[in-house]
């Protein structure tokens, strides 16, 4: 069994690095997710008893702290470090500019959603998982969708 200082990577392509005991995670150790995010914890016997996590932009999840988008201040992350765009010019994701989402797709996150084949797939196309009905309805309520573009003009009222 893995014992002392080590690193280990998960199938899904997560990384432990850390200490170790009797195969477990144990002591001072850190989760780094393929997406770039990273967990920082303290662990006991493979169960966390503390710790933090960190999104890939640096924004850190505080638990009892947690002021983003909570409803009375709705700026992405990027915005509160670095202000608002001019006026007239949108920032529709906290990445400036945002992923180019495959036609027909929606932007769900985490990675694209086809909603004809009901899979998910990570923003390099590596596949994550299949949705369930709940997931399939809330990706079509409220996701970002790749804009439909046409050739045809319209005309003026």
């Amino acid at each position: 069994r893995m014992e002392g200082y080590g690193s280990y990577t998960l199938p899904t392509g997560t990384e432990y690095r850390g200490s170790l005991w009797d195969g477990m995670f144990h002591g001072k150790g850190e989760l780094l997710l393929p997406t770039g995010g990273s967990y920082r914890a303290l662990w006991d016997r493979g169960v966390v008893t503390q710790g933090k996590y960190t999104f890939a932009d640096g924004l850190e999840h505080d638990e009892e702290k947690w002021r983003y988008c909570d409803g009375y201040d709705r700026r992405f992350y990027t915005e509160i470090c670095s202000g608002f765009k001019p006026p007239g010019i949108p920032q529709l994701t906290n990445l400036d500019p945002p992923k180019i989402i495959p036609e027909g797709c929606y932007d769900c996150g985490d990675g694209f959603y086809d909603p004809k084949t009901r899979v998910v797939v990570d923003y390099k196309r590596k596949f994550l998982r299949n949705a369930d009905d709940e997931e399939h309805e809330w990706i079509l309520r409220t996701c970002r969708k790749a804009w439909v573009i046409t050739t045809e003009q319209k005309p003026k009222p």
